[in-house]
């Protein structure tokens, strides 16, 4: 017995050390767990995608939106807390548009193409090409000969688009190229009514550049694949060919000069423009031929209104769509193309164009007026 008691006795300290030992060791071991506990990501941990896809609504309905592509937000700053502490705690949001959050992640692709596909195989097996400029043309069949030289002057870079104002469509199978290009049918509207409902940035966001052209231009001086090297080595967001100064009205801006590549600002008749960096002086293209870049096509195209039919006016409001516009919107001289005048589609309307004492291009905060005597001098024209 007297054994007994001294081994439990001595055996009661050792027992209480290392109690002592083991709670510091976990406190400690707590402390550092809580210390890098904001570092985590949530998005690092394997959690089922039941609970995600539970945080994601719940998180939807609390926020009432979630914008496509959106980033991890940050906490709601409490008025005891500094901005500096919030900033580094984020809240995982989900990067689906808004209308999918419901779907997985990888499902959701936001942009599109006009890339054609076969109606079977392998879909990665279905594009033997894939074209890194857009060209449309706003088409009447009377000008096939005219649109058949254009189209010749774009090598195999270039997809194809034509929307047809007069509802002919297949008869443009008498050209090769025809059966591999677009064709997209609406009757008498305008290239700006098919450009914003068919040229959405999200469709077209493969390509690098995008030709909204008239369907009578002259091309006998103008190659693409050229004039695509020239906008890239110049850094036009906005451009266009030059003109041929001889034939037909244009302003000064958008004449051609045979003695440099591109020219990006002009100058016109005295009080025609209140600063030498502004339309239609610089940062000025006109709407028969304008080429634009995928960013820049992306702002002009949320500010074309679904009413906006000639266009007219539009070419003074492209400058708000690039930043230096004076240094970014140019005319490419050593591509020139000549513009034909011919009032195709005007043959196609159905009622006149209002004759009022002026033309109005509104634009919620943005307003262009040009009075009809100042059109007919030709201060304003070309086709929309």
């Amino acid at each position: 017995m007297g054994i007994f008691t001294r081994s439990t006795v001595s055996r009661k300290p050792n027992e209480s050390m290392r109690l002592i030992v083991t709670t510091f060791v976990g406190v400690v071991f707590g402390f550092l767990i809580g210390l890098s506990f904001p570092k985590l990501s949530l998005t690092k941990f394997n959690i089922s995608s039941g609970i995600l896809t539970t945080i994601d609504i719940k998180y939807t309905e609390y926020t009432n939106s979630v914008p496509s592509g959106s980033t991890p937000l940050q906490h709601p700053i409490d008025n005891n807390r500094s901005s500096a502490n919030a900033t580094s705690k984020k809240i995982w949001v989900p990067s689906n548009p808004r209308g999918a959050e419901r779907l997985p992640p990888g499902i959701v692709k936001a942009e599109s193409d006009l890339y054609l596909r076969r109606l079977w195989g392998k879909p990665n097996e279905d594009l033997t090409s894939t074209p890194k400029y857009l060209v449309t043309f706003t088409v009447g069949y009377n000008q096939r000969k005219n649109i058949d030289a254009a189209v010749k002057k774009f090598s195999g870079n270039f997809t194809i688009l034509l929307f047809h104002y007069d509802g002919q469509t297949t008869e443009w199978d008498e050209f090769e190229w025809s059966k591999q290009a677009i064709h997209v049918s609406v009757r008498r509207q305008t290239k700006w009514w098919y450009a914003k409902r068919f040229l959405h940035p999200d469709i077209v966001a493969p390509y690098d550049y995008i030709f909204i052209w008239d369907e009578d231009l002259g091309v006998e001086h103008f190659n693409a694949e050229e004039y695509i090297k020239l906008v890239r080595k110049h850094g036009l967001e906005v451009s266009q060919p030059g003109l041929e100064p001889n034939k037909g009205l244009t302003w000064q801006m958008t004449k051609r000069r045979g003695d440099r590549e591109v020219h990006k600002e002009t100058e016109e008749k005295p009080g025609w423009c209140n600063h030498p960096h502004v339309p239609p002086c610089a940062a000025f293209v006109e709407i028969m031929a304008p080429v634009f870049s995928r960013d820049a096509w992306r702002c002009v195209w949320h500010m074309i209104q679904n009413d906006l039919v000639h266009g007219w006016g539009l070419d003074f409001a492209l400058r708000k769509c690039v930043e230096p516009a004076h240094e970014k919107i140019g005319v490419v001289d050593a591509q020139w193309i000549v513009h034909q005048s011919v009032p195709s589609l005007g043959n196609q309307v159905l009622r006149a164009f209002p004759l009022s004492s002026h033309f109005s291009f509104h634009n919620k905060h943005l307003q262009f007026v040009f009075d009809r005597e100042s059109h007919k001098t030709g201060r304003r024209h070309g086709k929309g």
